[in-house]
């Protein structure tokens, strides 16, 4: 169970996220040029205590809210998206402290510069042998693989006689396995039109040995032992209305924000943005207190917690859509304040949280049917 700690809970993280905005706004270019998270900024994340904020207080981490982790990485984005990505993937992998060994989390998690990168699941494979598994497998798409001294792969089990190993319910039993970054072959795949400086590339493994203590499942009940950049490019936009007017072939010669039209679209757009952040903060709100008092959510708040997440998604889209093609001409610009945040919204949407196909799952589950595709 959850546990709150005075200590932590006092802490305003977000301040410290908005102290750090200055110092990664200006490393923004590098990031993007470099292809990662440059050192000095991986080094003031680690200093302000942002990559273990959502770790338990006896782990040595800040036991934060997730609400706060929320608004954590909305302050981080507006600064530069890929440090966001990253600092979110990095966070979110603390999870795993409450499946593993106290021990075991410490040494991953606790230590100087801890944190962990992974791909999603994509076929490789963990054969069960004497204490452990041996691996062999590649995956894709490990944000903060710069800067993370650990990785995780999600494998298949199999037995050593090769056959699958699968749940009571026939299900293939999976294991994510938590491994040293130098174990692994890398792969230079992340060049990509947006998020560049996640240095999301692909990694591989050749028969590594990895101890059952370092291995973990998330939806394994056995395995658990604790639990715990829109608004930027519309401020950009409103700043820029302020004297921006049209060319004379294209309207009255008047600043856009004094523009019928354009006061409407801003007015819709900040709806869309302030609707979704409220929804998206009232369900990890519930999800969190229903964590803290050892309560498994219902199928129904699952799916309202999916429909918040690629909703919400899904709306900043639409409103940095606006904002770059209302910019006109001022967008397409290299270092506007738009066309990288573009950029970087339309490599976010290709991500499986922001698949449209989430609706049809929680669709399924509102109407009271576990869908076939996790929440």
């Amino acid at each position: 169970m959850l546990a709150r700690d005075d200590r932590t809970t006092s802490i305003d993280w977000v301040a410290r996220a908005a102290a750090l905005v200055p110092t990664i706004e200006a490393a923004a270019d590098r990031i993007e040029a470099e292809r990662r998270i440059v050192p000095e900024v991986v080094a003031a994340l680690h200093d302000a205590g942002l990559f273990r904020m959502l770790l338990p207080a006896s782990l040595d981490g800040g036991a934060a809210h997730i609400v706060a982790f929320n608004q954590v990485i909305e302050t981080i984005a507006a600064a530069d998206a890929s440090t966001a990505w990253c600092l979110a993937q990095q966070v979110a992998s603390t999870q795993a402290a409450g499946y593993l060994d106290a021990k075991i989390a410490r040494e991953i998690f606790s230590a100087p510069g801890g944190a962990v990168a992974w791909g999603p699941p994509s076929g490789a494979k963990a054969v069960a042998t004497d204490g452990g598994y041996t691996v062999n497998g590649r995956w894709r798409f490990a944000s903060g693989s710069e800067h993370c001294p650990w990785l995780g792969g999600h494998c298949a089990v199999f037995e050593g006689d090769g056959k699958q190993r699968l749940d009571g319910h026939g299900r293939p039993v999976m294991r994510t396995m938590l491994f040293c970054k130098e174990r692994a072959m890398f792969h230079d795949i992340w060049h990509v039109i947006g998020l560049r400086g996640t240095a999301s590339n692909g990694y591989e493994v050749r028969d590594l040995f990895v101890p059952e203590l370092y291995t973990y499942w998330r939806d394994n009940p056995p395995d658990r032992r604790d639990a715990y950049a829109l608004r930027a490019s519309l401020v950009a936009f409103m700043k820029l209305a302020e004297t921006k007017k049209p060319s004379a072939t294209h309207g009255a010669p008047i600043a856009l924000r004094d523009n019928p039209v354009v006061q409407g679209r801003v007015a819709k757009a900040t709806g869309r943005l302030q609707s979704a952040r409220t929804y998206l903060t009232d369900r990890l709100g519930l999800f969190w207190d229903a964590a803290i008092a050892n309560r498994t959510p219902t199928l129904e708040e699952r799916a309202q917690l999916r429909v918040a997440i690629t909703g919400a998604i899904e709306q900043s889209r639409r409103v940095v859509d606006f904002a770059y093609h209302a910019a006109g001409a001022d967008a397409i610009f290299n270092g506007s304040p738009f066309e990288r945040r573009f950029r970087d919204m339309h490599t976010v949407t290709a991500q499986g949280q922001a698949h449209l196909s989430n609706f049809e799952g929680a669709g399924q589950a509102l109407f009271g049917s576990e869908p076939a595709q996790r929440l």
